[in-house]
Protein backbone atom coordinates (compact mmCIF):
# COMPACT_ATOMS: atom_id res chain seq x y z
CA UNK A 1 0.00 0.00 0.00
CA UNK A 2 2.88 2.59 0.86
CA UNK A 3 4.74 1.88 -2.65
CA UNK A 4 1.63 2.15 -4.16
CA UNK A 5 0.25 5.92 -2.60
CA UNK A 6 3.58 7.00 -2.81
CA UNK A 7 4.78 5.86 -5.96
CA UNK A 8 2.38 5.37 -8.15
CA UNK A 9 1.61 8.60 -9.99
CA UNK A 10 5.45 8.49 -10.51
CA UNK A 11 5.23 5.21 -11.88
CA UNK A 12 2.61 6.15 -14.27
CA UNK A 13 4.55 9.31 -15.66
CA UNK A 14 7.32 7.54 -15.60
CA UNK A 15 6.32 4.16 -17.38
CA UNK A 16 3.59 5.46 -19.83
CA UNK A 17 4.25 9.78 -20.36
CA UNK A 18 0.82 10.78 -18.89
CA UNK A 19 0.90 14.25 -17.11
CA UNK A 20 0.43 14.93 -13.49
CA UNK A 21 -3.13 15.61 -13.79
CA UNK A 22 -4.13 12.05 -14.91
CA UNK A 23 -1.78 10.30 -12.67
CA UNK A 24 -3.71 12.25 -9.61
CA UNK A 25 -6.63 10.75 -10.85
CA UNK A 26 -5.80 7.36 -11.48
CA UNK A 27 -4.19 7.85 -7.60
CA UNK A 28 -7.39 8.82 -6.70
CA UNK A 29 -9.31 5.87 -8.04
CA UNK A 30 -6.95 3.25 -6.56
CA UNK A 31 -7.35 5.29 -3.04
CA UNK A 32 -11.47 5.39 -3.94
CA UNK A 33 -11.15 1.25 -4.62
CA UNK A 34 -8.87 1.39 -1.04
CA UNK A 35 -11.66 2.57 0.98
CA UNK A 36 -14.57 0.63 -0.54
CA UNK A 37 -11.99 -2.17 0.41
CA UNK A 38 -11.54 -1.25 3.76
CA UNK A 39 -15.50 -0.91 4.29
CA UNK A 40 -16.36 -3.95 2.60
CA UNK A 41 -13.88 -6.39 4.16
CA UNK A 42 -15.26 -5.74 7.75
CA UNK A 43 -18.58 -7.13 6.37
CA UNK A 44 -16.78 -9.97 4.87
CA UNK A 45 -14.89 -10.48 7.99
CA UNK A 46 -18.00 -10.64 9.78
CA UNK A 47 -19.80 -13.27 7.52
CA UNK A 48 -16.90 -15.23 6.30
CA UNK A 49 -14.72 -15.39 9.22
CA UNK A 50 -11.58 -12.70 9.58
CA UNK A 51 -8.61 -15.33 9.34
CA UNK A 52 -10.28 -15.93 5.98
CA UNK A 53 -10.98 -12.80 5.01
CA UNK A 54 -6.73 -11.92 5.90
CA UNK A 55 -5.95 -14.73 3.76
CA UNK A 56 -7.72 -13.98 0.60
CA UNK A 57 -7.25 -10.48 0.82
CA UNK A 58 -3.15 -10.74 0.52
CA UNK A 59 -2.83 -13.68 -1.27
CA UNK A 60 -5.65 -12.28 -3.20
CA UNK A 61 -4.29 -9.69 -4.46
CA UNK A 62 -0.66 -11.31 -6.18
CA UNK A 63 -1.69 -12.00 -9.18
CA UNK A 64 -2.93 -8.55 -9.79
CA UNK A 65 -0.13 -7.03 -8.03
CA UNK A 66 2.41 -9.36 -10.01
CA UNK A 67 0.82 -8.45 -13.41
CA UNK A 68 0.39 -4.76 -12.57
CA UNK A 69 4.25 -3.62 -13.89
CA UNK A 70 3.76 -5.95 -17.23
CA UNK A 71 0.77 -4.38 -18.38
CA UNK A 72 -0.59 -1.27 -20.86
CA UNK A 73 -2.39 2.14 -19.16
CA UNK A 74 -5.68 1.05 -19.36
CA UNK A 75 -4.76 -2.55 -17.69
CA UNK A 76 -2.78 -0.98 -15.27
CA UNK A 77 -5.46 1.56 -13.85
CA UNK A 78 -8.10 -1.39 -13.72
CA UNK A 79 -5.60 -3.68 -11.72
CA UNK A 80 -4.83 -1.00 -9.30
CA UNK A 81 -8.52 -0.65 -8.50
CA UNK A 82 -8.83 -4.22 -8.30
CA UNK A 83 -5.38 -4.42 -5.77
CA UNK A 84 -6.91 -1.45 -3.92
CA UNK A 85 -10.39 -3.28 -3.43
CA UNK A 86 -8.98 -6.64 -2.36
CA UNK A 87 -5.78 -5.70 -0.45
CA UNK A 88 -7.58 -2.98 1.98
CA UNK A 89 -10.30 -5.56 3.09
CA UNK A 90 -7.85 -7.03 5.21
CA UNK A 91 -7.65 -3.67 7.05
CA UNK A 92 -10.58 -3.96 9.09
CA UNK A 93 -10.22 -7.95 9.44
CA UNK A 94 -6.79 -7.77 10.67
CA UNK A 95 -7.77 -4.98 13.52
CA UNK A 96 -10.65 -6.87 14.73
CA UNK A 97 -8.96 -10.16 14.66
CA UNK A 98 -5.96 -8.36 16.60
CA UNK A 99 -8.74 -7.20 19.13
CA UNK A 100 -10.16 -10.72 19.61
CA UNK A 101 -6.80 -11.92 20.61
CA UNK A 102 -6.58 -9.27 23.11
CA UNK A 103 -9.93 -8.88 24.51
CA UNK A 104 -10.23 -6.07 27.08
CA UNK A 105 -7.56 -4.30 25.44
CA UNK A 106 -9.09 -2.51 22.10
CA UNK A 107 -7.23 0.73 22.45
CA UNK A 108 -4.01 -0.58 23.14
CA UNK A 109 -4.40 -3.24 20.25
CA UNK A 110 -5.76 -0.19 17.87
CA UNK A 111 -2.99 1.99 18.61
CA UNK A 112 -0.75 -0.72 17.73
CA UNK A 113 -1.88 -1.94 15.02
CA UNK A 114 -2.59 1.99 13.62
CA UNK A 115 0.89 2.86 14.81
CA UNK A 116 2.97 -0.23 13.14
CA UNK A 117 1.24 -0.09 10.24
CA UNK A 118 1.56 3.48 8.99
CA UNK A 119 5.29 3.64 10.89
CA UNK A 120 6.05 0.67 8.92
CA UNK A 121 4.56 2.18 6.06
CA UNK A 122 6.66 5.68 6.17
CA UNK A 123 10.28 3.70 6.52
CA UNK A 124 9.23 1.39 3.70
CA UNK A 125 8.56 4.28 2.08
CA UNK A 126 11.51 5.73 2.65
CA UNK A 127 13.59 2.60 1.83
CA UNK A 128 11.58 2.22 -1.84
CA UNK A 129 12.39 6.19 -2.27
CA UNK A 130 16.39 5.33 -1.28
CA UNK A 131 15.83 2.47 -3.79
CA UNK A 132 14.17 4.17 -6.66
CA UNK A 133 16.78 6.74 -6.64
CA UNK A 134 19.32 3.85 -6.99
CA UNK A 135 17.44 2.06 -9.48
CA UNK A 136 14.55 2.95 -11.23
CA UNK A 137 10.56 3.76 -10.18
CA UNK A 138 9.65 0.67 -12.76
CA UNK A 139 11.88 -1.69 -10.32
CA UNK A 140 10.31 -0.21 -6.82
CA UNK A 141 7.19 -1.71 -8.97
CA UNK A 142 8.28 -5.27 -10.40
CA UNK A 143 9.77 -5.92 -6.42
CA UNK A 144 6.92 -4.34 -4.28
CA UNK A 145 4.70 -6.50 -6.10
CA UNK A 146 6.08 -9.56 -4.61
CA UNK A 147 5.55 -8.35 -0.75
CA UNK A 148 1.60 -9.86 -1.02
CA UNK A 149 2.98 -13.14 -1.56
CA UNK A 150 4.26 -12.86 2.19
CA UNK A 151 0.55 -13.28 2.69
CA UNK A 152 1.28 -17.14 3.24
CA UNK A 153 2.39 -16.37 6.81
CA UNK A 154 -1.66 -15.75 7.40
CA UNK A 155 -1.63 -19.64 7.38
CA UNK A 156 0.08 -19.63 10.64
CA UNK A 157 -2.66 -17.50 12.87
CA UNK A 158 -4.76 -19.30 15.08
CA UNK A 159 -7.85 -19.91 14.34
CA UNK A 160 -9.86 -18.27 17.23
CA UNK A 161 -13.60 -17.50 16.09
CA UNK A 162 -16.15 -20.38 16.97
CA UNK A 163 -16.91 -23.18 15.14
CA UNK A 164 -20.65 -23.09 13.40
CA UNK A 165 -22.21 -26.21 14.14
Amino acid sequence: MASMTSYFTFFLIDKFGVDIQVSQYCLFAFLGAVAIGTVLGGSMGDRYGRKYVIWCSILGAAPFALALPYVDFALTIVLAVIIGLVISSAFSAILVYATELRPGKVGMIAGLFFGLNFGLGGLGSAFFGWLADKTSIEFIFQVSTLLPLLGIVTAFLPNIEPKHG
